[in-house]
C-alpha cells in the first residue's frame, strides 16, 4: 500500500467520524493500522480474511503500533460467507481490498452493512492502468468495470475516484 492510499484512508475514515469499520482483506495489517489510526478512540475495526497467518501478522502489527486488543476483531474466512454475519446498518465505513473478482459482490454487501452517510471504498481499481485500456482484458479487470458502472449508475450513492495508489473508489451511502 502506498503512503498516499493509506493518508487517504485516515482521512477517509476520521471524516465519517468512524467507530465502526468492516475491512475485506487483512493482509498484513497496513491498511487497518492506517484505519485505526482514522477512527475514533474507541472504534473497533472487524477484519475479515481466508488465511489465518494474515491475521496473526496483522494482529502483532497492530500491537506494536500500540492499539489495545479489544480494537481489533478478526474473523477468518471468505468475505462473501463472513459478511453476511454482521449487523445490518451497523458500519461507518468498509474497506473493501480482497478478491477484485467479488468486488461487486462486496458493493452489495457494503450497503447492507453500511449506515446512511457511511462510506464504502474499492482499492485497487485503475488494476495498473488496464480498467481503461481498450484491449481484451481479464475477467478481473470486466469484474472491476463492473463495479465502477454499478457504483456511477447507483441513486444511493455518491462516488468519486480518487487517483492515489493503484486507485481508491469511494462512495457515501445516501
Amino acid at each position: 500500500m502506498s503512503p498516499s492510499t493509506g493518508a487517504a484512508l485516515r482521512l477517509l475514515a476520521a471524516s465519517v467520524d468512524a467507530k465502526a469499520v468492516a475491512e475485506i482483506g487483512t493482509g498484513c495489517g497496513v491498511s487497518g493500522i492506517h484505519l485505526l489510526h482514522g477512527m475514533r478512540p474507541d472504534g473497533v475495526l472487524t477484519t475479515v480474511d481466508p488465511e489465518p497467518d494474515h491475521q496473526q501478522f496483522a494482529r502483532q502489527a497492530f500491537r506494536v503500533c500500540g492499539f489495545a486488543s479489544n480494537r481489533a476483531r478478526f474473523i477468518p474466512g471468505r468475505a462473501l460467507d463472513v459478511l453476511p454475519r454482521l449487523a445490518d446498518a451497523g458500519y461507518d465505513l468498509v474497506f473493501c481490498d480482497g478478491d477484485r473478482l467479488e468486488y461487486p459482490d462486496y458493493l452489495a454487501e457494503s450497503l447492507r452493512l453500511l449506515r446512511p452517510g457511511g462510506l464504502v471504498v474499492f482499492e485497487g481499481v485503475f488494476a495498473n492502468g488496464r480498467t481503461v485500456d481498450s484491449g481484451p482484458q481479464p475477467t478481473e479487470v470486466l469484474r472491476l468495470r463492473e463495479l465502477l458502472r454499478t457504483v456511477r449508475e447507483s441513486q444511493e450513492l455518491v462516488s468519486s475516484l480518487l487517483p492515489v495508489g493503484d486507485g481508491l473508489l469511494c462512495a457515501v451511502k445516501r
